[in-house]
């Protein structure tokens, strides 16, 4: 006997574990995580960076995967983020030696481990450096700058969740 189209296609997506249409997917017995404010060890002159990333982590971990936030104690999963570098270099030059371009350069570590008492000496579920850039026009000052901080952050938080959620 044939089964409609859907419930075949539910069947087989339970049958796999979790899975979202965002294509995230996660080991099945992770139902919570804790996300930890982003560490800001980059000398970097827009303040507010290691709170938009962890912002950026949290509404994709929460939004896209069946995880709920949960604290530390009790979580399954900690995600822990440090901002590592960041950079401004001109990557263009005009005829009189002034930057006609600007880069903006981030990289950040991203750690998600489980809390599980048997989890003890396992391997982490992602433990990867991520590094992301976006040009600027100089002229547009600081507000250029914290633009292309922005998409460069934007990049790496996408990055990492596709990467944690991308091997199972």
């Amino acid at each position: 006997m044939l089964l409609p189209g859907g419930i075949l296609l539910c069947l087989m997506l339970s049958a796999c574990g979790y899975y979202s249409f965002s294509g995230a997917s996660l080991p099945e017995d992770l139902r919570t995580v804790a996300i930890l404010p982003a560490e800001n060890a980059a000398a970097a002159p827009i303040p507010t960076l290691a709170d938009d990333l962890t912002r950026l982590l949290t509404d994709r971990f929460v939004r896209q995967t069946r995880l709920r936030l949960a604290d530390e104690a009790a979580a399954d999963a900690v995600l822990e983020t440090r901002l590592d570098g960041y950079r401004n270099d001109p990557t263009a030059v005009t005829g009189n030696d002034q930057a006609a371009r600007n880069r903006v350069t981030l990289t950040a570590r991203i750690l998600l481990r489980r809390t599980a008492p048997d989890s003890t000496g396992a391997p982490p579920l992602l433990d990867r450096t991520f590094s992301s850039f976006a040009d600027y026009d100089p002229a547009r000052g600081s507000d250029g700058e914290a633009e292309a901080a922005r998409v460069a952050l934007r990049a790496i938080a996408d990055d990492a969740f596709t990467a944690a959620t991308s091997n199972w």
